[in-house]
């Protein structure tokens, strides 16, 4: 069976990465992109890599009935179209900020409030690795945000098996490429301005803390660094467990028993060669996450390190994975492409 699918703000950068992995998805039919700056102009256009696709940008306000609406809008959007939307489609599968917190005064904390608080219980956060089972049956899908993902699956298996508790200071160093800037641009994306950098662009109070404390309970100080490079989350987790009674087996069992089933997951060693911590770069194209653990006793600490492709597991191949499960398909439909390597910068 073929499920007919749209995307709304197809022309920016995760919109194409949602264009490139339906066009080559077994199971489904792209049946209109919208843009508003470049309707009537050819996918193409914006996105080069797709100038086999014989389809052309539409108005979002022409946007036809399908099986799966994925929305590749800003933040404020959705939430102000929701109603007409879940008109138009079973499953609507949302790449923006916009019903991924339960709580609506997180919104009034971290953003600007929102419109429409009562459709946020229809919404499933679209982490598959810890939603697999409410997805199916979900009219909103919402995926989690490129910075908050590489956290929370580096830290999940900790909270799982208890190691990680409530009162424990976690600091989470980010990295993050160019692309999580969006198409748009800004005085700050400027190759001049972006070339050769490690900036710190959000030292505290970034909005996807809301993401990690709602998914796993814990608080999570954040401070992201923009860096030199196009695709790419790199996490690295900073744990002071107020009680350091586990060894290193205890930590490994905890990450089996989450991820030994988990088509995405990769869990590396640390035990040697050049790329034996996980790295954006080994990740880029793909839905996968490499995951790593360091103790430091002499400093009571467990360092975390994750690293996604923002593009990817952080957004577009998320929101795949979700509409896959959804939907009844075998999750990993349309996602099996490996990395490349040796590869530029992710």
């Amino acid at each position: 069976m073929t499920f007919s699918t749209a995307v709304i703000g197809a022309s920016g950068f995760t919109g194409g990465e949602l264009l490139r992995l339906i066009s080559d998805h077994p199971e489904f039919e792209l049946i209109q992109a919208t843009s508003r700056k470049y309707s009537g102009r050819s996918i193409g256009y914006t996105h080069p890599n797709l100038r086999d696709l014989k389809l052309k940008y539409s108005s979002p306000s022409e946007i036809q009935s399908v099986d799966v609406l994925f929305l590749a809008t800003p933040h404020g959007v959705s939430m102000n179209q929701m109603g007409d939307f879940l008109t138009i489609a079973k499953t609507v599968v949302d790449l923006s900020a916009d019903f991924r917190l339960r709580d609506p005064k997180k919104y009034d904390e971290y953003y600007s409030g929102h419109s429409c608080p009562e459709l946020l219980e229809k919404a499933v956060y679209g982490l598959p690795e810890l939603h697999r089972n409410d997805i199916p049956g979900a009219e909103i899908i919402a995926c989690g945000g490129c910075n908050s993902t590489a956290t929370i699956l580096g830290l999940y298996p900790l909270y799982q098996s208890g190691i990680l508790s409530t009162n424990d200071r976690i600091v989470a160093d980010i990295k993050v490429g160019s692309s999580e800037g969006g198409a748009s641009g800004s005085a700050s994306s400027h190759h001049a301005m972006r070339s050769g950098i490690v900036r710190p662009y959000a030292p505290i109070g970034h909005r996807h803390e809301a993401e990690v404390e709602q998914e796993l309970g814990v608080k999570v100080a954040f401070t992201v660094h923009a860096v030199d490079m196009i695709r790419g989350a790199s996490a690295t987790c900073h744990i002071f467990p107020e009680n350091f009674d586990f060894t290193k087996s205890d930590i490994w069992k905890s990450y089996m028993d989450s991820y030994k089933t988990e088509p995405f997951v990769n869990l590396l060693s640390g035990s040697g060669g050049i790329y034996r911590y996980p790295e954006p770069k080994v990740v880029a194209g793909t839905n996968n996450v490499e995951i790593a653990f360091e103790i430091d006793e002499k400093n009571g600490r467990i360092v975390v390190f994750s690293a996604i492709d923002n593009m990817m597991k952080g957004s577009a191949g998320q929101a795949i994975h979700a509409a896959n499960i959804s939907l009844g398909l075998d999750e990993t439909t349309g996602l099996s492409n490996r990395s490349l390597h040796p590869t530029g910068a992710p």
